[in-house]
């Protein structure tokens, strides 16, 4: 096969369907998500049998412990795929809003409307539950989608491009508007990224290696962020029940995933009665702790104890690790997540209001919690049905990407016959 020329023509088939994605309504898309729903159900064990058959083949390969959990294919993710799709059905269509019209003085009235942006690419490891994400989101906001999934989950894929296929076809819409790369050639990612006339953004979700490659080699803009280093800050005045149940579901909720907490922070008033008590919850999961000076003499004595080093604060860990350091106070803290964080998901621990909303506004990052886990940081949990992925540019998208992120504006003008003296 002739990887290039196979990509160019996946492009022209998203393109010309990418036109008739614009034009279909709000009621022709949502059958489609019904549809491919319904489709998901039926087929759940064929399903599951082409992940075994993917499960099989990566733990032969030996992957990593944390792109297996990512590519398991559970009963409960495909009943969230099947969840996923229907909210994003009952979602408000955003394509064709008109918003902030004025009229000008010259007579004319200017205002803004949301389009699709018309072909994404998304390129992913591991996770096939993205194929779905990626496909309902392209759906419901006018796109059309061109998905390159990892090789170790390429059975799956193919399984769910023909469910999404299929409800494609029984709404309606062309089939092309969403096309799985049916290829494990890498040839094809560097292709893809390439093809300016063809792809108007390309969304990577998967490790730092590939975003890292897709930064340096992409012609097309991206969606992206890189790392998922993200902080728990466990404030002076929080309370201290709250902290222990949000720090520990923070890491150990699941540990592959970009919002896991990767960096505790503890105000040094607490940090002698609240550290041992957290040291307690994640030794039940055998956590290891990777402690600065002060944190280290606190923690004396946990079992898996290890003295940090400055490499530790910059490390996205996706397993059962976690810095930890004490800080003097909120401007310590603030210090060290500006100087280390990713800009991904930041948490603070607090009861005083004064010390949240300064949190809030001073810590740089796509999500910024008061007393809540950064496992929430992902579309379902913000009410987007799904997500496309997180972004933490400051350009177009930040935070979740759901449908308004996978929009763009331009600016309309109704005239009554005006000309411009």
């Amino acid at each position: 096969m002739d990887i290039t020329a196979h990509m160019h023509t996946l492009g022209r088939q998203a393109r010309a369907a990418s036109r008739a994605m614009a034009r279909a309504d709000t009621a022709t898309r949502n059958r489609a998500l019904e549809l491919i729903a319904a489709a998901i159900e039926r087929d759940a064990d064929d399903l599951r049998a082409a992940n075994r058959q993917d499960l099989d083949a990566a733990q032969a390969a030996g992957l990593a412990p944390a792109l297996m959990d990512r590519l398991a294919l559970s009963d409960a993710a495909i009943a969230t795929m099947v969840a996923g799709l229907r909210q994003i059905a009952t979602l408000p269509d955003p394509v064709g809003e008109i918003s902030n019209m004025k009229v000008r003085p010259s007579g004319i009235q200017v205002g803004q409307m949301r389009v699709p942006l018309g072909v994404i690419g998304i390129i992913y490891e591991a996770r096939p539950n993205v194929t779905v994400d990626a496909a309902g989101l392209c759906i419901k906001s006018g796109n059309a989608a061109i998905l390159r999934g990892g090789s170790e989950a390429i059975h799956c894929n193919r399984a769910l491009a023909r469910l999404v296929a299929e409800g494609l076809a029984g709404a309606g819409l062309p089939q092309d508007a969403v096309q799985v790369v049916d290829t494990t050639d890498r040839a094809a990612v560097g292709a893809l990224i390439t093809m300016p006339d063809h792809v108007d953004v390309i969304v990577p979700r998967g490790g730092k290696g590939l975003i890292a490659r897709l930064m340096k080699e992409s012609t097309v803009p991206m969606i992206k962020h890189l790392d998922g280093i993200c902080h728990v800050y466990i404030d002076d005045k929080a309370d201290t029940d709250k902290a222990l149940a949000v720090a520990f579901n923070a890491k150990c909720h699941r540990y592959g995933t970009c919002n896991t907490m990767e960096t505790l922070l503890v105000a040094r008033a607490i940090a002698p009665s609240v550290l041992p008590r957290l040291a307690g919850l994640y030794a039940t999961k055998e956590v290891e702790l990777r402690a600065d000076p002060e944190s280290h003499a606190i923690l004396a004595g946990y079992p898996h104890l290890v003295k940090a080093t400055q490499e530790d604060w910059s490390t996205e860990y996706l397993a059962p690790i976690l810095a930890v350091r004490v800080v003097a106070d909120m401007d310590e803290a603030i210090d060290h997540i500006t100087a280390y964080s990713s800009k991904h998901t930041e948490s603070i621990i607090t009861e005083d209001y004064t010390s949240a909303m300064r949190f809030l506004r001073e810590v740089d990052s796509a999500s910024v919690m008061v007393n809540a886990s950064t496992r929430f940081a992902d579309g379902f949990e913000y009410g987007l049905g799904a997500e496309i992925g997180i972004s933490n540019d400051k350009l177009h998208a930040r935070g979740p990407v759901g449908l308004e992120g996978l929009t763009s504006l331009k600016y309309v003008v109704f005239g009554h016959g005006e000309v411009r003296n």
